[in-house]
């Protein structure tokens, strides 16, 4: 059994690739159930930093090209000329997991969000029915492995999420924001937790809007906010300083045009635009309207820095953490690999002693009493005999190699075991 992925994130590929293969919440389900009819388990992580695609079978994940394909097929796109996908399998596939559920791998390190990611991947790989007892061990263990890491060390003391960083850059930008005004332009988690990050750093005015307006208002009561038209999204972002986007909209909701009409009336006041969405939301092209400020997702990594080196001194306890845990996985599925080939190999030798005892015990004229000794003592001889072979077989490492030798030596992948 052999754990393998093939991933895409922002430490290979700008938002601008990333985002032709980001898989929304109507896509996931598809993507899932293409990928069980090719593999025996399968869960996809798909996030506004990367999407990669975990499997567990025999064989691995073979060719990453036809993932790769797969995906794009999915979104409807034509597949991007040499995207920077990368393959990783056995312990390296396992490691990067943890590390990705600790938070060491995220674009801020130490986030919380990722934890919550990993969770809601296993439980749509659930859902699906493309879980595996090798892919729920190794979810299961992960998530352990994100908790671990919070508990035991302070990686994820020092606020740097994409939402605290956020409220940093409106700072910065705008100086004081409790008079600021905020557009909500989302009722998604990650525009949710940053639109709440910023009422709780002081902003009075806040208002919500969605293209579903029952969502809206869920979300503009979950945050003490007024939801309002989304038909009226341009008159709304011109009386805001701060638009916080992370829709699911495939195309630009805020283009170039709109924010240069609106502009053109504030004069000097300036406009701060938050892209959290992937695909993105907001034309880069607004950065060339004076006074607007646009970050997307890749741009908060630089604001995100001043606590990283704090963080960092953490990395190596949580690397130690991440470590075991990768070891007591491989001994997992090791053991995992090997029962079945210890069972089958001692269900052979124990038919073979029933058989011997069976044709040459009625020949003999023992007691009932020397007949169970005779057992017990071809029973203690097997034992003896399989100690050695079974022990070898159970140890990690050179042990694997002995697994398919054994089955072939024995003949227990025959089904007369002959």
């Amino acid at each position: 059994m052999q754990i393998s992925l093939v991933g895409i994130s922002h430490k290979t590929a700008p938002v601008a690739v990333r985002e032709h293969f980001a898989l929304g919440a109507a896509e996931l389900p598809l993507a899932l159930a293409r990928l069980g009819e090719r593999y025996a388990g399968a869960a996809v992580l798909s996030t506004c930093n990367r999407t990669e695609v975990y499997v567990a079978g025999p064989r691995g994940i073979g060719d990453p090209r036809a993932v790769v394909a797969l995906l794009s097929e999915i979104k409807g796109e034509p597949p991007v000329e040499g995207a920077p996908f990368f393959a990783l399998s056995g312990k390296e596939a396992t490691r990067h997991l943890f590390r990705v559920a600790a938070g060491i791998e995220s674009m801020v390190i130490g986030e919380s969000e990722i934890l919550g990611q990993v969770r809601a991947a296993f439980a749509a790989s659930t859902v699906a029915g493309t879980q595996s007892v090798a892919l729920s061990k190794l979810f299961h263990s992960a998530i352990r492995v994100g908790r671990r890491a919070r508990s035991q060390t302070h990686i994820g003391r020092y606020a740097v999420s994409v939402s605290s960083t956020a409220v940093s850059l409106a700072r910065a930008t705008l100086g004081a924001i409790d008079g600021a005004v905020v557009l909500v332009v989302s009722a998604g988690e990650a525009g949710k937790l940053t639109a709440r990050s910023l009422r709780e750093s002081g902003v009075a005015t806040m208002r919500v809007t969605n293209r579903n307006a029952e969502r809206a208002r869920e979300l503009a009561a979950d945050l003490g906010a007024e939801a309002v038209p989304f038909d009226d999204l341009e008159a709304q972002v011109a009386r805001a300083d701060i638009v916080i986007t992370s829709t699911a909209s495939p195309q630009f909701v805020i283009d170039r045009p709109l924010v240069a009409r609106l502009m053109a009336a504030r004069r000097t006041r300036p406009l701060l635009l938050i892209d959290i969405a992937v695909p993105r939301d907001i034309d880069p092209a607004v950065r060339e309207v004076a006074g607007v400020h646009l970050y997307d997702i890749d741009g908060l990594q630089g604001i995100a820095q001043a606590n990283v080196n704090l963080r960092r001194k953490e990395l190596a306890q949580v690397e130690a953490i991440v470590e075991d845990a990768v070891a007591r996985f491989g001994d997992w599925l090791h053991t995992l690999e090997v029962v079945p080939t210890v069972s089958a190999l001692r269900a052979q030798a124990e038919a073979v002693r029933l058989a011997e005892l069976e044709r040459t015990l009625p020949k003999t004229k023992m007691s009932a009493a020397d007949r169970r000794r005779v057992e017990a003592m071809t029973a203690a001889l097997v034992k003896k005999l399989l100690h050695r072979p079974i022990a070898t077989l159970k140890t990690g490492g050179e042990g694997e190699r002995y697994v398919e030798a054994t089955r072939a030596l024995f003949g227990l992948d025959d089904e007369t075991g002959e």
